[in-house]
Parts: C-alpha cells; structure tokens; sequence
C-alpha cells in the first residue's frame, strides 16, 4: 500500500473486488492510526468519478427493484443483500470523502477512515450472513442511488457532509429499528443482531458528518442550520421522510431545532 494518504484512498475506491476493498479499507484505517500514511495534496492526475465494484449486483433504477417480504429465505436474503449494498457502496464514499477533499484538518481524515473500515466490516457481516442463506452479493439486483448521490457532491465538502452523512445515513438511522425488528419477528436473529452493531456504528458516522460539517460552514462563515435546510430545499425540494429516529439523531448531532424543522417538513409533503 502506497504510504501517501490520497493515492492508497483512491486505490482503495478503484478496487473492484469485494474482499480486496474490504481489507484495503480496514488496512488504510490501520496504517493510518500507525502514522504510516502522510498527506500529499498535489493530485497525480485528474480525480477520478468512478468507484470499484464487482460485475454483478446488476445496476437498475430503484423502481425496479422488487419488494420481497421476508416470509421466505429468498425474501429475508433479497433484504439482506439491500442493506450489503449500501454499506459496499459506504466503503467508496467514504475512501472518496478522503481521496476528494484535500484540505481538511487530519481529525477529518481519520474519521473517513475509520468509517470506510468500519463499512468494510459491515460488509463483511452481511455477505457471511447472505451465505448462510445461500446466496452471495450479486445474485439480486440493487441500484446506484448512493454513489450518484457522491458525484453529484464531488465538488463540495459542504454538499457532501450535508446531503451524504445527514441526509442518507441519517435516513438510515430511521429505518434500520423497524428492519431489525422484522427480522427478529420473522424469527431471524441473526440478523437482527448484525442490524444493531450497524446501527450503533452509523450513529457515529452521521456525527462525524454533522461536525464536519459545521467545521465547513464556520469555515465560510455560514450559519449551519439554515444553511443545512438551503442545501435540503435547493437540491432535494425540502422532501423529508419521516418518521424520524429522534434518539439517534440527537447522538448523531442533530439539534432539537433541526428535528422539529425536519418534522415540519415532513408534514408539508
């Protein structure tokens, strides 16, 4: 692995074996926790758009993907591989979140590497999990939702940490209780258990996305919350779901005001 912090980010977010980018993405957290990695912000070439990943899952829009329930093992599976997706998907935002945005203080940079490993491992849980029930990553098809979303900010620290970690896994925050809870209904504990080390771990991954992003606005000499809710009606319509997950987003760095304009918002859509 090379010893210059951005080049080993961004040969991790090419890697497009699933095991390789797992190891790489808990070796980079690894070595840079050993003070092997060093930041040189001078890019090699053009920075790339493009992330690593595997031939299959096939890639199609979110309308076509079916809606399994999970009374079946192929139901339970379909869902498991849904969530293995978004966390492969996590590893490349996050080692792009490190690759991209070359001016951030070192506290930034390890909190992005700590998250890509802690994906990686995520990851790891969900497609042992997907073997057991006799299937692999790949063998449904999922969408590309997430890293369309990381092009669309590429250009913005302020955009990313916004719509990437507050607004996405923030959602994720929301949903994941009732997830696990119907897995654990369906008699699936396992699962459920996998489902409560990611939501524990993601709660740290939104607060690291809501203090970099305050660092960001201080940095402009912006307002947060009202610039966080310019950024919400500019690029999103202001459309929030809800409900909220208000517990985790409160350790997550979401401050009452925001939970009570975000619920507002879900009441005028």
């Amino acid at each position: 692995m090379p010893s210059n912090l951005f080049q080993a980010a961004e040969d991790c977010l090419r890697c497009c074996e699933v095991d390789a980018k797992c190891l790489s993405a808990k070796a980079l957290w690894r070595d840079w926790q050993a003070g092997v990695l060093h930041r040189d912000a001078t890019p090699t070439a053009a920075l790339t758009d493009e992330a690593g990943r595997p031939p299959r899952p096939r890639l199609v829009p979110p309308r076509e993907l079916a809606q399994r329930g999970l009374g079946s093992r192929e139901g339970q599976a379909a869902l498991v591989h849904a969530v293995a997706h978004i966390e492969f998907n996590a590893i490349n935002l996050a080692c792009d979140a490190v690759y991209r945005f070359r001016d951030m203080p070192d506290a930034y940079y390890g909190d992005w590497l700590r998250v890509a490993a802690e994906e990686a491992y995520h990851f790891s849980l969900l497609e042992a999990r997907l073997r057991e029930l006799g299937y692999r990553y790949g063998d449904f098809p999922a969408h590309n939702g997430l890293w369309d979303l990381a092009q669309k900010t590429a250009h913005d620290p302020l955009l990313r940490m916004a719509l990437v970690p507050r607004v996405m896994e923030a959602r994720g925050l929301d949903v994941t209780p009732g997830m696990r809870e119907r897995f654990a209904r369906a008699g699936d504990q396992t699962t459920a258990a996998i489902l409560d080390i990611i939501l524990r771990d993601e709660i740290g991954h939104v607060e690291a996305g809501s203090r970099w992003f305050r660092y960001v606005c201080e940095q402009r000499g912006l307002e947060p919350e009202d610039t966080y809710f310019a950024v919400l009606e500019e690029h999103l319509g202001s459309h929030v779901r809800c409900p909220l997950h208000k517990v985790a987003r409160r350790q997550a760095g979401f401050s009452e005001s925001e939970l009570g304009r975000l619920e507002a918002l879900c009441k005028r859509n």
